[in-house]
């Protein structure tokens, strides 16, 4: 240790300052004085927007993460309410068209009926509405089945039309549904008329599988018939009631090696695509009567005759 130093007081660790409580009413009065001065006189507002034109880099830039969280959950916000609205605009649609479907269907239903409620007036028979279910599974015939049998008193043998003519036959009768025989079908024949020259003629379903048309078969070739001429039920069979529209002469053609003309003839009914119908009550019973065998014969009442 030097001898200079001995007896001397060691200098302090920190330099020493004025007080805390000097400290304390320094700034306090420092920030009353500058409150008042910036109420009364404004003299902070150059200095708060130097400080708010230097740090707004910074507070740019450290809102940049919130804004493009916020845009970028918005975003998927938007396609999914986009994605959810294309749903429900492309089911309003289906919708839509499906009804617009259905008004069509119902329209050419209606007018259907209508014409329907017309022929079952014009018609001097008992009559039973009746509406198609489906076609016969038997695809070398044309049959279709209708809603109504046996316990809605349908007979074997019945006329069955449409609002536009004569559509079949029911040929077959079950409880609760039944068999209708078309016109076209090739084992189905009709009596017919021809309304301008009063020609009868017998009306065949079209030997050609699917041609939907009639054939008139055994008429002479010289017979007075032409193209457009309606044909109507003649009534002579006793099961048709006589005027029922059945067909107009689509073609006719005569050959010179045969005596019969070959005439075809389109139906008038909707055949393919009749929904409602009328069953008619037949005129006469057309089903065959077996023969009672306890009913004595001729041979038996003349046994004893040589």
């Amino acid at each position: 240790m030097l001898l200079g130093t001995i007896g001397s007081t060691p200098p302090p660790f920190f330099k020493q300052g004025p007080s805390a409580l000097s400290k304390l009413l320094f700034f306090s009065a420092l920030s009353l004085f500058l409150m008042v001065a910036d109420v009364r006189f404004g003299v902070i507002v150059p200095l708060r927007a130097t400080v708010a034109t230097v740090l707004y880099p910074v507070q740019w830039l450290a809102l940049r993460p919130v804004v493009w969280s916020k845009a970028a959950s918005l975003y998927f916000e938007t396609v999914q309410s986009s994605l959810a609205k294309q749903a429900a605009a492309q089911y309003q649609l289906g919708l839509q068209s499906q009804r617009a479907q259905q008004v069509e269907q119902l329209t050419l239903e209606n007018s259907r009926l209508r014409a329907l409620l017309t022929m079952r007036d014009r018609v001097n028979a008992p009559v039973l509405a009746a509406q198609v279910l489906f076609d016969a599974a038997d695809p070398y015939s044309r049959k279709v089945i209708i809603d109504k049998g046996a316990l809605s008193a349908v007979e074997r043998g019945a006329p069955v039309i449409d609002e536009d003519g004569v559509l079949g036959q029911v040929t077959r009768v079950y409880p609760l549904t039944s068999e209708v025989t078309l016109l076209t079908d090739r084992n189905q024949a009709i009596p017919i008329l021809n309304v301008r020259t009063g020609v009868r003629g017998l009306a065949f379903g079209d030997s050609v599988l699917g041609s939907g048309s009639l054939e008139l078969r055994f008429m002479d070739a010289n017979v007075d018939m032409k193209p457009g001429d309606l044909l109507t039920t003649s009534g002579v069979d006793g099961v048709y009631p006589p005027g029922l529209s059945v067909a107009r002469v689509l073609n006719m053609e005569r050959a010179a090696d045969s005596a019969f003309a070959r005439i075809t003839c389109q139906p008038v009914s909707h055949v393919a695509s009749s929904l409602h119908v009328l069953v008619l009550q037949p005129l006469i019973d057309s089903t065959l009567v077996r023969p009672d065998p306890d009913t004595p014969t001729v041979t038996n009442v003349h046994r004893g005759l040589p």
